[in-house]
């Protein structure tokens, strides 16, 4: 029977990623509902997600950023590459509270890329190294296990190490847009009053995601470390 650190059978360092995979579950479900519940809280200028989001660029001066529509749910994102900010189908054409926040947000990531702001610079530069990472890192893990080659498993764990790094760089890009997002839908008068409030609550549970994300991957490498950091490379 195998035997884990004083115990024999089941592993306890599958709690950790028990713990990390309910936290993660826990984070997408809290932001559905909050989406759920202020889509239906219509806006009071009645503008659109898409409108709310060409007024918000113009605002900044950013007149080539295209805003259109993609499909799906919650699948909206900025790519500054095509210089698109792309709305999914219940946030383009909603006049909802939800639908505005979520515009705004990724326009939030529009006036980064368009003010430089060195977060996001830093974390376009480290995607390949982030996707090299978490590619190599479990067939690396594996690998070492099978042949019984610990620099093989340690390589892997780097390689997740460096997958890590990606989530924490992108923690501040997110809070920022959200902070950009909610102070401009203020000011610009596209919310007002409690509206403002209600949007945060949106961007908040939405970035709770983000938070999550990392934490589940910070307690996966606690449970690597756990399970193979003492190995000597003799092995």
């Amino acid at each position: 029977m195998p035997y884990y650190g004083g115990y024999y059978g089941l592993d306890p360092t599958y709690l950790l990623v028990l713990a990390g995979a309910l936290l993660s579950m826990w984070a997408s479900a809290r932001v559905n509902s909050t989406f759920q519940k202020y889509s239906q809280v219509r806006s009071r200028t009645g503008m659109t997600g898409a409108e709310a989001a060409r007024q918000l660029l113009h605002s900044q001066g950013i007149y080539d950023v295209t805003v259109q529509a993609v499909r799906g749910q919650l699948t909206d994102h900025y790519d500054p590459r095509t210089k698109t900010v792309n709305l999914s189908e219940p946030v383009y054409g909603s006049a909802s509270v939800s639908a505005i926040g979520v515009a705004a947000h990724e326009c939030g990531h529009a006036i980064q890329d368009h003010v430089g702001y060195a977060p996001l610079r830093l974390r376009a530069a480290f995607v390949p190294v982030a996707n090299l990472g978490s590619k190599l890192s479990w067939p690396l893990i594996l690998l070492g296990l099978l042949i019984g080659l610990t620099p093989f498993i340690q390589v892997g764990i780097w390689m997740f190490v460096l997958a890590l790094l990606f989530q924490v760089i992108t923690l501040p890009v997110e809070f920022n847009a959200s902070g950009r997002a909610v102070g401009l839908l203020g000011q610009l008068g596209i919310l007002q009053g409690q509206e403002v409030s209600d949007t945060r609550r949106v961007l908040g549970a939405a970035a709770l995601t983000y938070v999550a994300a990392v934490a589940a991957s910070v307690l996966q490498l606690l449970r690597l470390l756990l399970l193979f950091g003492g190995r000597r490379r003799d092995d």
